[in-house]
C-alpha cells in the first residue's frame, strides 16, 4: 500500500517500491497498480510519431476496425493491436474527477501499460527496466517523470531547433533540380535557417542516389543551397527497402524475417510494399554507415529520417536482441556516422529514440485539410497528437509538422491555420513548405514575421495556452 497526496493505491511489485519525488520507482518487472478513484478518462501514449495519442474513454475504440491489416504498422506497434485501445507504449495514466492523474510510466524501453477500470498493468520487454508511479496535478506529475527518465536516456542537445523549409507539402514528390534552385532563390528574403529536400530526389527506397531530376548530383545542390545561406537538408528513410530496388535484390538475407523465412511487411506506400532492414545484421550496420558517410560528405547537416518504427518491428533477427535495443543501436550508429549533424526522426519510436536525436515528430502527418479518420493525416489529427506529446519538450525538440500560410492548394480556414501556427510557437519547432511563389504579399509577410518572432508561451490548463499574451483554446 503506497501513499501519495493522501490518496493510498495498491501495488504489487516484486521488490519494495522507493520514494522519489511526487511518487515511487517500482523495480523491474511487471507490476500491478489499482487506484482507489472511478477513472473519467485513460492517457494511452502512441508507440511512434503518428500513433494516436491522447485521452480516451473506455470504450472508445469503435474506430479501430477501419484500419486495414496492412496499415497497422503505419498507425502503432503491430504486437499489441489487439489491446491498442487500452494500452499504450512506455506509459499510462488514469484521470480522476478531481483532474489529478495516476501514471506508471517505464524509465526505460520496451514496455507497455494497459488498464481496465481502475487497474493498470506495466510489464516489460526488457526485464531489467524499471517503473515510476506517481499521482498529482497532471502537469506535476509528468514533470517528476520526465526528470527520471532524462536520467535513464537522456535529454536534448543544448542547440536551439533549426527553421525549416522542406519540399514535401509544396510539391510532394515532384521535385526536381532546378525547381528546388529557384526556391532556394526565392527564400532568401525569408528568416529560415535549413532548406531540406525531402521524398523525390533518390532512385528508390533503398537506393539512397540520386534520380535522373538531380543530374548534378545531390553534393552540387548541397554546395547551392550553402551558397544561398541555408543549411542543406535531405529526407531518407534509412530503415526500409522496397522490392524493386537494387539493395533488397542484392542483399536478400539483410532483412527482418518472419517464422516462415520471408521478410515481414513493414507496410505499403509507393505503390507497394516495403520491409525492414535486420539492424543486427553486420552486412547492414556496414551499409548505414556507408550511406550516411557519404550524405555527409555531399555536405548535408539536417536529416529528416522516416518510416523509423521499421527498425524495431517484432520479427526474426540475425542476432535476437529487444526489439527497441536494435532500433537505438541503429540510432546510434547513424549519429556517429553524421556526428553533430541535426537529427529529425519520424515515424520514430519515441521512448528508445530519446537521448539520440535531436528532434522527433510528434504527431502524424499535417494536411491543408482540417478532418479524416482518426488514423489518418490531417491537421485536427496532428494537433491532437502533439498537444498530448508536449512533455516531451524537456527531453527533445518536438516537431508538430509544418505550418501553412498560403491560400492557394489549400482547404483550411484562416483559424484552423492560425491554430496549426499557434502550435507550432508552443511546440518551439517551426518549419513550412509553402512555395513563395504561391504566396500573396500579406502571406509572404505573415511568414516572415513568424520566423522572425519567437512569442512567450505559458500552458494555462491542457487545453489552453498564453501565446504571446494571447489566449488559445485548442478544443480539437
Amino acid at each position: 500500500m503506497l501513499e501519495i497526496e493522501g490518496r493510498r493505491f495498491v501495488v504489487q511489485t516484486k521488490e519494495f517500491p522507493k520514494a522519489a519525488p511526487g511518487g515511487y520507482i517500482l523495480p523491474p518487472g511487471q507490476v500491478t497498480v489499482v487506484v482507489p478513484f472511478e477513472p473519467t478518462g485513460f492517457f494511452r501514449h502512441g508507440w511512434h510519431s503518428w500513433s494516436p495519442s491522447w485521452w480516451v474513454k473506455e470504450g472508445d475504440e469503435g474506430w479501430l476496425e477501419q484500419i486495414p491489416e496492412h496499415r497497422r504498422s503505419l498507425v502503432d506497434d503491430p504486437a499489441y493491436f489487439s489491446i491498442w485501445p487500452h494500452s499504450g507504449s512506455g506509459l499510462g495514466a488514469l484521470e480522476e474527477r478531481t483532474g489529478r492523474i495516476a501514471l506508471l510510466g517505464s524509465l526505460g524501453t520496451g514496455c507497455r501499460v494497459e488498464f481496465k477500470h481502475n487497474v493498470m498493468w506495466g510489464w516489460p520487454e526488457v526485464p531489467t527496466t524499471p517503473w515510476f508511479f506517481g499521482y498529482g496535478a497532471e502537469e506535476q506529475v509528468f514533470a517528476c517523470y520526465v526528470s527520471l527518465l532524462e536520467r535513464c536516456l537522456g535529454s536534448k542537445s543544448p542547440r536551439n531547433p533549426p527553421k525549416v523549409w522542406c519540399s514535401w507539402y509544396g510539391y510532394y514528390r515532384d521535385i526536381e533540380e532546378g525547381l528546388l534552385l529557384k526556391v532556394s532563390n526565392e527564400l532568401t528574403d525569408f528568416p529560415i535557417e535549413v532548406l531540406q529536400v525531402d521524398d523525390g530526389w533518390q532512385k528508390d527506397i533503398g537506393d539512397w542516389e540520386p534520380n535522373d531530376r538531380f543530374p548534378r548530383g545531390m553534393a552540387y545542390l548541397a554546395r547551392e543551397i550553402q551558397g544561398k545561406g541555408f543549411k542543406p537538408g535531405i529526407w531518407l528513410a534509412p530503415f526500409i527497402v522496397r522490392p524493386t530496388s537494387r539493395l533488397f535484390q542484392t542483399h536478400p538475407a539483410w532483412f527482418l524475417k518472419g517464422s516462415d523465412g520471408d521478410p515481414i511487411l513493414a507496410g505499403i506506400n509507393w505503390g507497394g510494399p516495403f520491409y525492414s532492414l535486420d539492424l543486427t545484421h553486420p552486412g547492414v550496420i556496414r551499409w548505414l554507415k556507408g550511406l550516411f558517410a557519404s550524405l555527409k560528405a555531399w555536405g548535408y547537416e539536417y536529416f529528416k529520417l522516416d518510416f523509423l518504427y521499421a527498425g524495431a518491428l517484432p520479427g526474426i533477427h540475425s542476432s535476437p536482441r529487444p526489439r527497441e535495443e536494435i532500433y537505438r543501436f541503429g540510432l546510434r550508429v547513424i549519429r556517429e556516422a553524421v556526428g553533430n549533424a541535426y537529427l529529425l526522426a519520424c515515424g520514430a519510436p519515441i521512448m528508445p529514440s530519446l537521448g539520440i536525436v535531436d528532434g522527433i515528430r510528434i504527431g502524424p502527418d499535417v494536411a491543408p485539410w482540417w478532418d479524416t479518420y482518426r488514423y489518418e493525416p490531417s491537421t485536427r489529427n496532428a494537433i491532437r497528437c502533439a498537444l498530448h506529446r508536449l512533455w516531451l519538450q524537456p527531453l527533445v525538440h518536438t516537431d508538430p509538422d509544418v505550418i501553412f500560410f498560403r491560400t492557394k492548394y489549400n482547404l483550411l480556414t484562416p483559424s484552423q491555420k492560425k491554430l496549426l501556427q499557434d502550435l507550432a510557437q508552443i511546440a518551439d519547432f517551426k518549419a513550412t513548405s509553402d512555395p513563395p511563389e504561391w504566396l500573396d504579399e500579406e502571406e509572404k509577410e505573415e511568414m516572415k514575421q513568424f520566423f522572425a518572432e519567437d512569442l512567450n508561451c505559458r500552458r494555462m490548463s491542457r487545453y489552453t495556452y498564453l501565446v504571446g499574451g494571447r489566449e488559445v483554446s485548442f478544443t480539437v
